[in-house]
């Protein structure tokens, strides 16, 4: 499901701006048979909605994008 991969906030070059409830939980075991949450609620550190300052979708797929004005590097993944 491709709708899907753009929901997925493993991937390189993301804004370091973005957000979600995954973020505050880093000390957390995952369980491996539990389903991802994926619930797609993203948003915007600058905003603090699910658009970023330039309009665009606060969102994964679209905050790996450096060619966004509002890009702000590279989110360091654990």
């Amino acid at each position: 499901m491709p709708e899907l991969d753009n929901l997925n906030p493993n991937r390189p070059n993301l804004c370091a701006s973005l957000r979600w409830k995954g973020l505050f939980y880093p000390g957390v075991a995952k369980d491996p048979d539990a389903q991802p949450s994926n619930s797609g609620y993203f948003w915007c550190l600058h905003t603090q909605n699910c658009l970023g300052p330039d309009g665009g979708l606060a969102e994964p797929g679209e905050c790996d994008k450096s060619e966004r004005g509002c890009h702000k590097g590279e989110l360091p993944l654990a």
